[in-house]
């Protein structure tokens, strides 16, 4: 299993309010068999009406890795295609005001902590990586903090999520492989399950 404790890369601001998981991804692109390409098509729609202005297209926010939002972000409708398609573009850690509970559930199994904070902090951030798009951030889940430059902040996660992280227990596949023994001794013990072997 997979520990995440911190994660440390360069940041993209994306603002405003209630960006849904439609903006995210749009619906036509939920028809693929895997999410192998949805990286590609991460606020597709956004970013063409912006005409390659929107961060995501910017050169500046290339492999940044750190997602900085505002209020109620990933709301709308529960696809997990939405923090899909950011992990197959990049991102790693996403910080801001406050999350959708589904959104925030589909970025713990996949293992993007969502961190929150004031909006005044959260605009702080923002500012500081339209100012200088080569900032190192760090989100540390150990800490609780968010750090670059000179600067810190205080973040919040709930205990559950951030004990699932620092423990690697967000992974299920992988919580699965490390039990395989157990799951057979179990497994030849349940009546039910004699007629398939």
């Amino acid at each position: 299993m997979s520990t995440i404790t911190s994660v440390a890369g360069r940041g993209i601001p994306l603002t405003g309010n209630d960006i849904d998981t439609d903006r995210i991804i749009p619906a036509r692109f939920l028809r693929c068999v895997s999410f192998d390409g949805l990286g590609d098509q991460v606020f597709k729609d956004d970013r063409a009406a912006q005409g390659g202005q929107h961060p995501f297209d910017q050169p500046q926010y290339q492999d940044a890795s750190i997602l900085v939002v505002n209020s109620n972000f990933g709301c709308g409708s529960s696809r997990e295609h939405a923090p899909q398609s950011l992990s197959k573009w990049g991102i790693q850690a996403v910080v801001g005001e406050s999350f959708a509970e589904i959104f925030f559930g589909n970025c713990v199994a996949l293992g993007i902590p969502c961190v929150t904070a004031s909006p005044a902090q959260v605009g702080q951030l923002q500012s500081a990586l339209v100012a200088d798009p080569s900032l190192k951030v760090t989100v540390d889940l150990n800490a609780m903090q968010v750090t670059w430059a000179e600067q810190q902040i205080a973040v919040e996660m709930l205990d559950g999520p951030r004990s699932m992280f620092v423990t690697g227990q967000w992974d299920s596949c992988g919580q699965l492989v490390a039990n395989a023994s157990q799951i057979r001794e179990t497994a030849t013990g349940l009546p039910y399950i004699a007629w398939a072997s």
